[in-house]
């Protein structure tokens, strides 16, 4: 059941008119990733606002969940995917444009091994390896990301025995695809253009 797994609960980004693209953010987050987001926290007035507001309702957007001002560091960004998965608006974006792409699986597994490195008892830790498991590393899961036999198979021969350890070749190897082939294509994609655009001029 999907439902019941780590990457759960859904926060959007809707933005409209304006002439700019008109995209649905959204993205599975890990439970402590959702807490950090101060869900009571709602935002007061549009999330994007324009200069030239007058012109019409349409060239807003709104944002819940997030903590004010979730673009502030949107021009960080460009330099390094440090930045971007640093970020919980950047994070968004980046599932967005991925599932763009049909590979949204490295994103929501690389943020899937963060919450599980988090993990503070052993009970968690091997139901959340588990959950891992079968959903992006094993043969034929859900979301198979793409890695090695060799890693692949020695995270099956330790999954019955997992340690805050355990995925992380596989992360690394997820963490090198994203820098090298997927972010420089993000820089370029409409999400990203498009949320540099309705950045409200500081």
């Amino acid at each position: 059941d999907h439902s019941n797994n780590t990457l759960h609960g859904h926060f959007h980004i809707f933005l409209h008119g304006g002439g700019g693209p008109h995209l649905a953010l959204s993205r599975h987050l890990p439970p402590s990733s959702r807490d950090n987001l101060n869900p009571s926290v709602a935002l007061a007035g549009p999330f994007f606002s324009s200069p030239h507001s007058g012109r019409g309702d349409g060239d807003k957007g709104r944002l819940c969940c997030f903590p004010k001002d979730p673009l502030e560091d949107i021009d960080k960004w460009g330099e390094s995917v440090d930045k971007v998965l640093s970020s919980k608006a950047g994070q968004i974006a980046f599932v967005e444009f991925l599932k763009s792409e049909y590979s949204e699986e490295n994103i929501l597994f690389w943020l899937a091994c963060e919450e599980y490195k988090n993990i503070k008892n052993s009970p968690e830790m091997i139901s959340s390896a588990n959950r891992i498991y079968t959903e992006f590393v094993q043969t034929e899961a859900p979301r198979q990301i793409n890695i090695d036999c060799t890693t692949r198979e020695n995270i099956t021969k330790n999954i019955s025995q997992p340690t805050l350890t355990s995925f992380d070749s596989a992360q690394k190897l997820i963490y090198s695809l994203m820098a090298r082939d997927c972010y420089p294509r993000f820089l370029k994609s409409d999400v990203y253009q498009g949320l540099l655009m309705r950045k409200e001029p500081s």
